[in-house]
């Protein structure tokens, strides 16, 4: 994988994730908040795991030191699009050399890991489609239509505006 491939999927894993952000808060606060039966309960706690998710991995990748990791300062809606923007900003400072750097790095259990950049940048890509996914069917159980989030619609829009 080339940088410019990883900052694609890190691109479009923003846009699909602010889509569903944007459609999320749109519902009423008790569909946002309504227990599903899922592993992260509802629209909100799935949204709540993957912002959690990308934001340990951010502090992974930068040596920051989360002093509580699985707490929100602020709100998902306000929180996760930062996040995002911090690693789309980051990527922009990598290099080809720099996705075969080794990040050394504890899991939330304390364990200790190394694994190449490369493999992160797309575990967190993977991870926020897997829940999004998730969220998305939620959303069909709640009798709402969800965002088109699908990479090929990425595409197709960023084609439309860079052309």
């Amino acid at each position: 994988m080339t940088v410019n491939e990883a900052r694609t999927h890190l691109r479009y894993s923003t846009w699909a994730s602010q889509r569903l952000i944007d459609a999320a808060f749109d519902l009423d606060a008790e569909m946002l908040h309504r227990d599903v039966g899922v592993p992260n309960k509802s629209v909100h706690g799935t949204l709540s795991h993957i912002l959690m998710a990308d934001r340990v991995w951010f502090a992974r990748v930068t040596g920051l030191v989360l002093a509580n990791p699985r707490e929100q300062t602020e709100p998902v809606e306000a929180e996760w699009p930062r996040v995002l923007a911090q690693w789309e900003a980051l990527s922009e400072t990598w290099s080809d050399a720099d996705l075969a750097r080794v990040i050394t790095y504890k899991d939330m259990q304390g364990n200790p890991y190394e694994t190449p950049l490369v493999q992160i940048v797309m575990h967190i890509v993977n991870h926020a489609t897997l829940h999004r996914g998730q969220v998305m069917s939620m959303f069909r159980q709640l009798g709402v239509a969800p965002p088109p989030t699908d990479l090929i619609f990425f595409y197709r829009e960023h084609q439309a505006t860079h052309a």
